[in-house]
């Protein structure tokens, strides 16, 4: 019982994080709020079980890539505009408005077949009968092995020219 109230807790401490990080007018204080978020998941993965996960989670992405991040935005050194007005929706708010309805509705139809799905669909070790799942084994198995080879190598090719794109941007300037 305890173990599903943090569960909830936690998982609405990354949902408020996320919108925060989304609504924030200051880089930084975005920033911020992207690194509560990382710890909350992190927090999330550790009640699932998935200890390997939540070390990662806060190592690489609250450790490693908010550093990168922090630095992108003081390199950037991008000032903040005038404050619009507050109700005034432009035509980027309603695309985006729109974009976050058609995810939201993607999201809803792709977690119904997670619902429904069996528990002993679950990938358990045949030597101990112990769930594999969060595991260093079971992620090297899923991550190279699996269908996320193309994503994961993408995400780092992605990560690799966003930062040379940032240091291109930040030399014309100096």
């Amino acid at each position: 019982m305890t173990e599903s109230v943090l569960f909830y807790l936690f998982s609405l401490l990354a949902v408020v994080s996320g919108a925060s990080v989304i609504l924030q007018r200051s880089t930084i204080a975005s920033a911020l709020s992207l690194v509560v978020c990382f710890f909350a998941l992190a927090a999330d993965y550790v009640m699932l079980d998935a200890h390997f996960v939540a070390v990662v989670q806060v190592l690489v992405y609250a450790g490693a890539i908010m550093v990168l991040f922090i630095f992108v935005i003081m390199l950037l050194n991008i000032r903040e505009p005038g404050a619009t007005p507050v109700g005034t929706l432009s035509n980027r708010g309603i695309i985006g408005l729109m974009a976050a309805a058609l995810l939201g509705v993607a999201l809803i139809a792709g977690l119904d077949g997670l619902v429904h799905t069996p528990v002993t669909a679950i990938n358990v070790d045949l030597q101990g009968g112990q769930p594999a799942y969060g595991t260093i084994a079971a992620m090297g198995e899923e991550l190279f092995r699996g269908n996320y080879l193309l994503p994961f190598e993408a995400v780092s090719l992605l990560l690799t020219v966003s930062m040379v794109g940032a240091v291109v941007l930040a030399k014309r300037e100096v």
